[in-house]
């Protein structure tokens, strides 16, 4: 219990300050620095029980289905094909970048593909173990994404777009929401629900996708009634997450994605750099600016696009629509292409990751398999 406490007293701490200067999942990212350091200096709990880890799942599940609206993808009009066509480029594109950092020591191509995918971060790292990946480098690799995306794009968006913040701008904001105790106890429903249905079709990834599933459903019918998750549970399911990959880091972990992340930084440059053409691409097939189409087509930062989008006058609904399709394919694609990657292994199997580095965090494809 004592290490318990410390562990959230030291998160809590940590997560207000990346609160207060507008870190991305601030919660997820100070859980995961504090579990790390707790493991590492052998103050850490054993780990996070995997029935709170399949419960920050279900809140992240419906938190994120709750973005998905109807005048959102209504917005795209003719033009969803393009927009779809755009998303599986990105999601090609970012695997294909998984697979090369794969052929890194320690890291195998499992673990590679789910650390680059381009969307749902907090997703994949909650479902990364159960899918037969090493969680604690996609944790890093894809906050570092985040990241390095949400802090270069105002930098593009200036020099490069030469954007202007626009007058009396203002976000969307959603209305009618239910009150917060009916909230949690339509959100508890769906979460049993959705996991206990997806794993009745063997659903992988059920505690997220299952759901997300039923929560999408609900909005795009009408039926979810202003369902709001509380900021609250949103908080604490991204640390539980990041315990989750943070207390299970050793030394060795460490030293493993210090060796990879020179080759991760170039990917992700990479891929932003790729998924801004595909922005030209799809302003020019969609008749949306060149900003429009850039920020539609970002690999990551949701919230800083959303944010940038706002200030800058751009089309918001078109941009968070493709965002959202973005966002839902990489999620519901990313365990299929594990299991074919699994398959794969096993066919031919070749691995280039050592037993050591992924061992504790490894665990069988109980859902996937």
């Amino acid at each position: 219990m004592g290490r318990w406490l410390l562990l959230v007293v030291v998160t809590v701490a940590v997560t207000v300050p990346l609160e207060l200067i507008g870190v991305p999942s601030a919660a997820l990212f100070a859980a995961l620095l504090v579990g790390i350091a707790l493991a590492l200096l052998s103050l850490a709990p054993a780990g996070v029980p995997r029935k709170a880890g399949v419960a920050a799942q279900g809140v992240l599940g419906v938190y994120i289905g709750t973005m998905v609206h109807r005048d959102a993808i209504d917005a795209l009009g003719p033009h969803w094909p393009i927009v779809l066509g755009v998303a599986v480029a990105t999601l090609v594109l970012s695997v294909g970048a998984g697979v090369l950092l794969g052929l890194q020591r320690d890291i195998s191509p499992l673990t590679g593909s789910l650390a680059m995918v381009a969307g749902g971060a907090s997703g994949l790292v909650a479902i990364a173990r159960e899918l037969g990946g090493d969680d604690r480098v996609v944790a890093v690799v894809q906050y570092l994404r985040v990241a390095l995306i949400t802090a270069s794009m105002p930098v593009v968006v200036t020099l490069v777009y030469h954007a202007e913040k626009a007058p009396h701008a203002a976000a969307p904001s959603q209305t009618d929401s239910l009150p917060w105790y009916l909230s949690i106890a339509m959100l508890t429903v769906i979460v049993l629900v959705g996991v206990l249905a997806a794993r009745l079709i063997r659903l992988p990834g059920a505690g997220l996708l299952g759901p997300m599933a039923v929560t999408i459903v609900l909005e795009l019918t009408g039926a979810s009634l202003g369902l709001a998750v509380p900021l609250v549970l949103v908080q604490v399911g991204y640390a539980v997450i990041g315990w989750q990959a943070g207390v299970a880091f050793t030394r060795e972990a460490v030293r493993a994605i210090g060796r990879a992340l020179p080759a991760a930084i170039g990917l992700i440059v990479v891929l932003n750099v790729a998924c801004a053409g595909l922005g030209v691409l799809l302003s020019r097939m969609a008749g949306i600016s060149l900003l429009d189409g850039y920020l539609a087509t970002s690999p990551g930062g949701i919230y800083a696009v959303l944010a940038t989008a706002v200030e800058t006058g751009s089309n918001v609904t078109f941009i968070i629509a493709a965002q959202v399709v973005r966002v839902l394919l990489m999620l519901f694609a990313a365990p299929f292409l594990a299991r074919g990657l699994v398959s794969l292994n096993k066919r031919f199997a070749k691995t280039n990751y050592t037993p050591e580095s992924t061992s504790r965090s490894r665990e069988p494809i109980r859902v996937a398999d």
